[in-house]
């Protein structure tokens, strides 16, 4: 039997945003979620995903928004247009998206503009950063100072997924009030925030000192970006449940975002 999780509900379920990505299968191009993305938004937010291909461009992006209740920035294999900051491609080898960079950037944009919530996974997060014009590492594993955070991709994806290394959130912030001082997270990932995009602000670090999870206390609105992957397995992992439950709360408008000098959550 399927893990549910009691939340305060409204009449109906908030609708949450996410697009997909392209990959290419057959000679064919796909447009496509991962289903560990969409599993913790239904079965832990309490809420109903709607998909946007990003394949079309960014003309419909308001019709979207005007639909939904939050925004929901998955993480995907792809690494975002460096050019997009400012920087050369150092990373060749690697796909990309610019299709979901157009219209996740506007999204971005929109979503902010509407004071809607926003959470980001990986990619997600980086985007977040980007749109609001900080910059990346795009090969933090070749960065002084910096572990290597990249998964081995010849191990069992539970082996990937696994915990790898502890992240500590800022003391008093309202993350480290819902999962506390300091906790385990995966690691799958290449690249990692180097400069803040404006109005962000850090609520973790790694081990090794790098951005680990952002908020935005400026903008009045729920506004998380983590680098780690909470969706994995999230119905096992009591700080995934908390972190879904937490952005559910803010899709149905149950909770309060405060300033950075006193941020909370309270409900």
């Amino acid at each position: 039997m399927p893990i549910t999780h009691t939340t305060s509900a409204k009449k109906s379920k908030p609708i949450i945003l996410m697009t997909m990505g392209q990959q290419d299968r057959n000679q064919h191009p796909y447009q496509v979620m991962t289903h560990k993305y969409m599993q913790p938004i239904v079965e832990i937010a309490g809420a109903i995903p709607l998909l946007m291909p990003t394949c079309f461009g960014t003309e419909d992006v308001d019709r979207y928004l005007d639909m939904v209740d939050g925004v929901y920035l998955s993480g995907a294999g792809s690494n975002i247009d460096p050019s997009l900051y400012g920087q050369e491609n150092l990373t060749p080898e690697k796909s990309q998206d610019v299709n979901r960079d157009a219209v996740d950037l506007a999204i971005i944009a929109g979503a902010l503009k509407r004071k809607l919530p926003i959470l980001g996974i990986c990619r997600g997060m980086q985007e977040l950063n980007i749109a609001l014009g900080g910059t990346l590492y795009q090969k933090v594993y070749s960065e002084p100072g910096f572990d290597d955070h990249r998964e081995d991709p010849q191990t069992p994806n539970h082996v990937q997924y696994g915990p790898r290394h502890a992240i500590e959130t800022v003391p008093g912030s309202w993350l480290a009030k819902l999962i506390g001082d300091k906790t385990m997270v995966n690691s799958l990932h290449g690249q990692g925030i180097c400069t803040l995009g404006k109005g962000l602000e850090a609520l973790a670090y790694g081990e090794d000192g790098l951005i680990e999870a952002i908020h935005g206390p400026d903008y009045g609105q729920f506004i998380l970006g983590v680098q780690w992957h909470p969706e994995w397995q999230a119905n096992d992992n009591p700080d995934s449940i908390k972190l879904f439950q937490a952005f559910g709360s803010a899709c149905r408008g149950e909770a309060c975002w405060q300033s950075a000098n006193d941020a909370k959550l309270t409900a």
